[in-house]
C-alpha cells in the first residue's frame, strides 16, 4: 500500500508533480541532458523518434517549469544549448527508481 493515502494535499502535489513531467518525452530529455548541456540536434538524435516540432515544445514546457535552462551564446550564427537545472537535476531518483521499475516491467510481461 501506498504510504499517504487518498489525502488531499498529495493528490495535488502528485498532480503538478506529473504536469510538470507529463507525456512520453519529457524524461527522456531530461535523462539526456542530465550527462551535459547540448545543442538542439544533438537532443533529438538522442531522443529518437521525436519530432522537431514535438522537441522544441516540449523544451519550452520544461523551461517554463523550471527544469531546463536555454542559453543563446552570443555567436554568427548565434547558438542555442540547452541544459538540466538544479531543479530539474532533483528529478534524478525520480527517473532511476522508473528505469529500475521499466526493467522489471519488461521482465515481468515479457518474460
Amino acid at each position: 500500500m501506498l504510504s499517504t493515502g487518498g489525502c488531499p494535499k498529495t493528490m495535488l502535489s502528485i498532480k503538478d508533480a506529473l504536469e510538470a513531467v507529463e507525456g512520453r518525452w519529457k524524461l527522456l530529455i531530461l535523462f539526456s541532458l542530465s550527462e551535459s548541456p547540448k545543442r538542439f540536434k544533438q537532443i533529438a538524435r538522442e531522443v529518437s523518434g521525436i519530432t522537431d516540432k514535438t522537441l522544441s515544445k516540449e523544451l519550452k514546457n520544461l523551461e517554463a517549469n523550471k527544469l531546463v535552462l536555454r542559453q543563446v551564446h552570443d555567436t554568427f550564427p548565434p547558438t542555442v544549448e540547452y541544459s538540466i537545472t538544479p531543479h530539474g537535476m532533483s528529478l534524478e531518483k525520480v527517473i532511476d527508481e522508473l528505469h529500475f521499475w521499466g526493467l522489471a516491467h519488461r521482465k515481468e510481461v515479457i518474460g
